[in-house]
């Protein structure tokens, strides 16, 4: 751990170098708030789901982190940390999650501005190929895993022939994986950069791995889902997606065509399409307007 503090201080030193305030996010917050204290700039934490902090135990911080952490503020001629917990995500850390998508629960004490999520308009327009698929016939499923590399060819084939089943044409978005079509069949297309916003609005359902970013996509989209989460959050926005009735959550990181099936029973019916679209209308505008301001007014 001391070795990762160190690494990380200097690169995100260098990376403030002229700025007038630091928001940390993700890992960021064993040395952003030194990096901060340093340069003598605010700082601030975003988290993009609630479950980050909720319940979080400051004494476990303390017993977990506060010897390393203190060890590297002195070589920097810094004081020591009180409250670790306090110290990495501040007393009014932002949320940037839609509240009806993912409402803060409120358990830990922390003083959290849920500022609703962080979303760039994305005016892109689709390739002229894919929009000729999509108009070809009935709204697609789309399929992709983004960073995530733990779905395989293997996993791509299963997602296929689950779609496939139900006489369902398929995206496939190529993500870090490197996804790609399982056969010769003129029923997938496959994207690699695309505008979500835009081809998620033509999607039938959506089946991905449950990021924060993904999910809120489809979410604004009025887009069923089906959440095949990998690990960290995901689980978390899978229950909320499972919870809201705007789709399904599969159990475990490996779907087999049948688990698959199971899932776009729910997510291809005319009650989770209404649902999605439903709750799609009561989204929260752009919380990027309102973190700027709390920003600003810090």
């Amino acid at each position: 751990m001391a070795d990762f503090i160190t690494a990380q201080y200097d690169t995100v030193a260098e990376a403030a170098a002229g700025a007038d305030l630091i928001v940390g996010t993700a890992m960021s917050q064993f040395v952003a708030p030194s990096v901060a204290e340093a340069l003598g700039i605010p700082y601030h934490y975003a988290l993009f789901c609630p479950d980050v902090v909720d319940g979080l135990d400051g004494q476990g911080f303390n017993d977990l982190f506060k010897k390393p952490l203190d060890h590297h503020r002195e070589s920097i001629g810094l004081p020591p940390v009180n409250d670790v917990r306090e110290f990495m995500f501040t007393a009014h850390p932002l949320l940037a999650a839609d509240p009806v998508l993912g409402p803060w629960g409120g358990s830990t004490g922390l003083d959290v501005v849920q500022t609703g999520a962080w979303t760039l308009e994305d005016s892109r327009p689709l390739a002229t190929d894919l929009l000729a698929f999509l108009d070809a016939g009935e709204e697609p499923v789309y399929v992709g895993f983004g960073s995530m590399r733990t779905v395989d060819e293997e996993g791509a084939r299963v997602a296929v022939e689950a779609i496939r089943a139900y006489g369902r044409r398929v995206v496939i978005g190529r993500g870090w994986a490197g996804l790609d079509v399982v056969d010769g069949r003129d029923d997938c297309f496959v994207v690699s950069e695309v505008n979500h916003q835009r081809l998620f609005s033509r999607m039938a359902a959506v089946i991905h791995h449950g990021g924060a970013g993904t999910t809120n996509t489809a979410f604004r989209a009025g887009v069923p889902q089906v959440v095949v989460p990998q690990g960290g959050d995901q689980t978390y926005w899978a229950g909320r997606v499972d919870d809201l009735g705007i789709g399904a959550a599969h159990q475990g990181p490996t779907p087999t065509i049948e688990s698959l099936g199971a899932c776009l029973d729910t997510a291809l019916s005319t009650e989770t399409r209404t649902r999605a679209g439903k709750l799609a209308a009561e989204a929260r505008g752009n919380g990027a307007a309102t973190a700027a301001q709390v920003l600003i007014d810090s």
